[in-house]
């Protein structure tokens, strides 16, 4: 388990160090500067770019970046005077934090329910109904959905606020904009899994053994069929993520994914190349999680390799 471990550990790294490079030429690829305002005259651009640094080779300035960053310094907002890309950090994710957290749990409770409930069914109009929903929920874009749910459920019908999180009414709309593609996803590998979970050798064992129905189900069966989803939970945190993004625009919540796309719109590159850290440090730890408690649940994975 602990040479799995470093293995992932390792990939993790070099995969973080690979974004960090491509990031930071990506971003000084951008055309203009930061400092590129029509009420800055030439020389107090010139003055600036030479102030951070900018005028340097831009190898010198991945160097320099890179040491400070091992010193856990991500720089300073070009755009917010005095503030650290930390702080900024610091105050938009917790509401990303909390809106992808409670988005993964709801979807996560609900797929699974409806992916059981199609597998074990026998009415074929709830499961077509049931597939058919979850088609339509994986081909609905998140922006499209985000700006029905605002324009029908909020603005005409007035059940739910629109705008900001100041309440737990906030969170409904963003929270089901970001949930459905998830629930679809998932529930439609739940009820494939689970359905070739009930076919095989060991629960008809389980059974004929007189187990009892519940442990059959939740140990012999649910065990292996969320497997599957286990798998995927890492990539489904970075769909919730960037998937923020956009709801976070449309919904104005003060979150990273806003706070990105104002960065990356002002050429911003210290806070861009910050939230993109933060972000891909965050995915693949997620991504290590899962492959973890994957390997802890299913035997089958080697271990050593």
């Amino acid at each position: 388990m602990l040479k799995y471990t470093l293995k992932r550990v390792c990939i993790g790294a070099i995969t973080l160090l690979a974004l960090i490079v491509v990031t930071f030429l990506l971003v000084r690829l951008m055309p203009g500067n930061p400092f590129d305002i029509a009420n800055l005259t030439p020389s107090t651009q010139e003055e600036m770019v030479r102030f951070y640094g900018l005028d340097k080779p831009l190898g010198q300035q991945l160097a320099q970046y890179l040491r400070n960053l091992l010193h856990g310094d991500l720089g300073i907002s070009f755009k917010k005077s005095g503030t650290t890309v930390r702080e900024l950090i610091a105050q938009e994710a917790p509401a990303t934090m909390r809106i992808g957290g409670i988005a993964f749990i709801v979807a996560l409770a609900l797929g699974t329910l409806i992916g059981i409930w199609m597998a074990v069914t026998g009415r074929e109009f709830v499961r077509g109904g049931l597939l058919t929903l979850s088609t339509f929920g994986i081909s609905l874009p998140n922006y499209v959905l985000a700006l029905l749910l605002m324009l029908v459920v909020g603005v005409k019908l007035k059940w739910f606020p629109v705008l900001g999180l100041g309440t737990p009414a906030h969170y409904v709309l963003p929270v089901v904009t970001l949930a459905v593609y998830p629930i679809a996803q998932i529930s439609r590998l739940v009820k494939s899994s689970y359905t070739e979970a009930m076919q095989q050798d060991y629960v008809t064992m389980a059974r004929a053994k007189g187990i009892a129905h519940w442990r059959v189900t939740i140990v012999h069966i649910l065990k292996n069929a969320m497997i599957p989803v286990i798998t995927t939970a890492g990539p489904m945190i970075a769909f919730l993520l960037t998937g923020s993004f956009v709801v976070e625009t449309i919904f104005t919540i003060p979150g990273i994914g806003r706070e990105f796309v104002t960065a990356v719109s002002n050429r911003d590159y210290t806070v861009v190349m910050g939230l993109t850290i933060f972000i891909g440090a965050l995915i693949i730890l997620c991504n290590l999680a899962a492959d973890l408690l994957c390997a802890l649940v299913d035997p089958r994975i080697k271990l050593t390799d």
